[in-house]
């Protein structure tokens, strides 16, 4: 049996590939366990700066298989749906940036995936939406992350009624950063990767804080933890490196390449 989740490294890039086309790249257990634990490996790795979600075959995943709600016991069934939103734990306290490429269906547990990403390049034919409520559950993983895009009004409505939305209704409501033709998919995705592997690693890692930690906090106690964290990467010998060769006018070469 094929492994659910390809990963492999190339030039600064960790790529995870979901590897069950047959299944619309569905999430069982193993493609859940798989997938974050190839998460977590490239946040630790030093020879990693960026991590890129894409998918094998024509969709992007379709969501949690339909088989994996057999489990009668409660105990399982939570154990079960604590697996499938791990992804997004994960994610946001990642140090590095997540790039999710969707392509077809990005939806229920798909479309959490994209969301839970730090960016999204999206087929101009990708497909998002929460559609449990179809089959008589509810994206509730999922909502999460929707809700830190939308406002209560249009999160209830994708919720409530399931409906799809396309690329570019995604990129209007902010839930997608570009939208490119299929063909250029890939190249968009290594392109926008390439770009942040540039940029200095600790302040990438810095805004990740700022936004999965400060964001979340009373108005006042964001400030503050903002202030803090910004003087952290202030003090770090990358920012003074970036600094000098701003005014030199020279491409940086980070003396510390990686978190």
């Amino acid at each position: 049996m094929e492994n659910p989740i390809i990963s492999y490294k190339e030039n600064y890039k960790g790529v995870i590939q979901l590897n069950r086309a047959e299944s619309k790249n569905t999430f069982n257990k193993e493609f859940a366990i798989e997938l974050n634990n190839s998460l977590i490996k490239f946040d630790e790795d030093k020879d990693v700066r960026v991590v890129i979600i894409e998918a094998e075959g024509k969709h992007f995943s379709a969501g949690i298989a339909l088989d994996q709600f057999d489990e009668a016991d409660a105990f399982q069934q939570k154990e079960l749906l604590e697996l499938m939103d791990r992804h997004n734990h994960t994610i946001a306290n990642m140090k590095k940036p997540v790039i999710s490429a969707v392509k077809g269906y990005g939806i229920a547990n798909g479309s959490g995936l994209a969301f839970a990403s730090d960016l999204v390049v999206a087929a101009a034919d990708a497909v998002f939406g929460t559609t449990a409520i179809r089959v008589g559950l509810a994206c509730l993983g999922p909502a999460m992350p929707l809700s830190r895009h939308v406002g209560r009004k249009r999160l209830m409505q994708m919720l409530m009624t399931g409906q799809n939305i396309s690329a570019v209704e995604a990129y209007d409501l902010g839930l997608v950063n570009w939208v490119v033709e299929p063909g250029e998919l890939r190249k968009k995705t290594f392109d926008v990767a390439d770009e942040l592997i540039a940029k200095n690693p600790h302040a990438l890692a810095a805004i990740k804080e700022v936004v999965y930690r400060a964001s979340e906090l009373p108005y006042h106690q964001g400030i503050d933890l903002s202030t803090d964290i910004f003087t952290r990467l202030a003090l770090h010998p990358n920012a003074k490196h970036g600094l000098e060769s701003f005014q030199k006018k020279t491409k940086p070469q980070w003396p510390e390449e990686n978190v």
